[in-house]
């Protein structure tokens, strides 16, 4: 399996490298630099590899929720590395990708995972562990904080994500919760490899990102 990720949905950009579990990552805070910044990470991972791209298996990407403009360069860019080289590409949840990494760091079994969606508003979702990888247990939302519904389960959550700076406003009982976090191409590799292997790769151009919000501005009466 060598499967290449990448991620531009907040203001990290990150490009992973799996290598049948082996995961080489670059990774850097660069807000409004995504553009610039995604095709020269994806370059070096290769490059340290000695890979090139007609060798991989499959390319994966970030398909959202978060930031619009970043998630349409992520998309762009997969597309058009998958176009060129006629490979699968395998669409990622980033809040699934949040509580990965809440698992492989903190080992969190169960995690809320909370996105700043601007307008007052975060991206939610909630993941248990299972054989090693997080799955979704209720589906993904964006809301108020204070609309915010945890499934009912036994056992402590962690709370991941940038969202969790609304902690006083989130209707949620954490054991702890990591706020500087953001979605890694890191957690991405790992997760669309298990799903590549279940037969979840798409042809490119069906490769498009979930905003989950449809409406991004707010008349003044709406306000």
């Amino acid at each position: 399996m060598k499967l290449l990720a990448l991620d531009t949905a907040t203001e990290a950009c990150s490009v992973a490298l799996n290598l049948d579990g082996e995961v080489i990552e670059r990774f850097e805070l660069t807000p409004r630099r995504h553009s610039r910044d995604l095709l020269p990470m994806v370059e070096d991972v290769l490059a340290q590899a000695g890979l090139s791209l007609k060798q991989l298996d499959a390319l994966a990407f970030g398909r959202g929720p978060g930031a619009f403009t970043g998630l349409r360069v992520a998309t762009a860019m997969v597309q058009g590395l998958a176009f060129a080289v006629d490979l699968p590409v395998v669409p990622v949840s980033t809040l699934a990708a949040l509580a990965q990494q809440g698992l492989r760091e903190h080992k969190a079994a169960k995690v809320l995972s909370a996105i700043d969606a601007r307008m007052d508003e975060v991206y939610w979702g909630a993941f248990s562990e299972s054989n090693g990888l997080m799955v979704p247990v209720a589906a993904e939302i964006v809301t108020l904080p204070e609309n915010v519904v945890v499934p009912v389960m036994d056992g402590y959550w962690f709370g991941m994500g940038t969202g969790w700076a609304f902690r006083h406003r989130l209707s949620a009982t954490v054991v702890d919760c990591q706020i500087e976090a953001w979605p890694r191409a890191h957690d991405i590799a790992l997760l669309a490899a298990a799903d590549f292997k279940r037969g979840k790769g798409l042809p490119a151009e069906q490769a498009m990102p979930v905003y989950l919000r449809d409406k991004v501005a707010l008349k003044k009466s709406e306000r």
